[in-house]
């Protein structure tokens, strides 16, 4: 599994630390920046990783910046990303069940073992491809195309 990541500066230490522990775990981590604690604008990398996302060059995207908050709406300006802005492994979960959303997003000041457990859980979740959270998506795809 390829996981795409990407953060803006107040998001890099956690985003660092991430990268290590998956690539211990042998996932394949792919990493669209930013590579500093130097103050950058967090859409620059959401458009990045949420390509990447769409295009397939990565099966799911992390995203993360100061709240999680402004690089979230920034991924979901991609058409064909489900970015969900999460706080806890529930809502991780939740979110893959019922949204197949296909990017997760948090803040810098989720804990650092916090964060690892979301992504993990995240990733691990599949789609329960309920016909009702279908017929949903398929809603939002919908108007995407308008």
């Amino acid at each position: 599994m390829k996981i795409g990541i990407a953060c803006d500066h107040r998001g890099y230490e956690l985003k660092e630390y991430l990268k290590e522990k998956l690539t211990e775990e042998e996932y394949k981590i792919e990493d669209f920046g930013t590579f500093s604690t130097e103050s950058v604008d967090y859409p620059d990398y959401a458009f990045k990783l949420s390509t990447a996302v769409v295009d397939k060059k990565v099966d799911f995207g992390v995203a993360i910046c100061g709240s999680g908050i402004g690089i979230s709406i920034a991924c979901n300006k991609v058409k064909g990303v489900r970015c969900a802005k999460v706080s806890n492994k529930e809502e991780a979960e939740i979110t893959r069940i019922d949204n197949d959303s296909n990017i997760v997003a948090f803040g810098e000041k989720t804990s650092k073992e916090d964060a690892l457990t979301i992504v993990k859980t995240f990733i691990n979740t599949p789609f329960s491809n309920l016909e009702k959270h279908k017929r949903r998506i398929n809603k939002i795809k919908e108007y995407e195309e308008k």
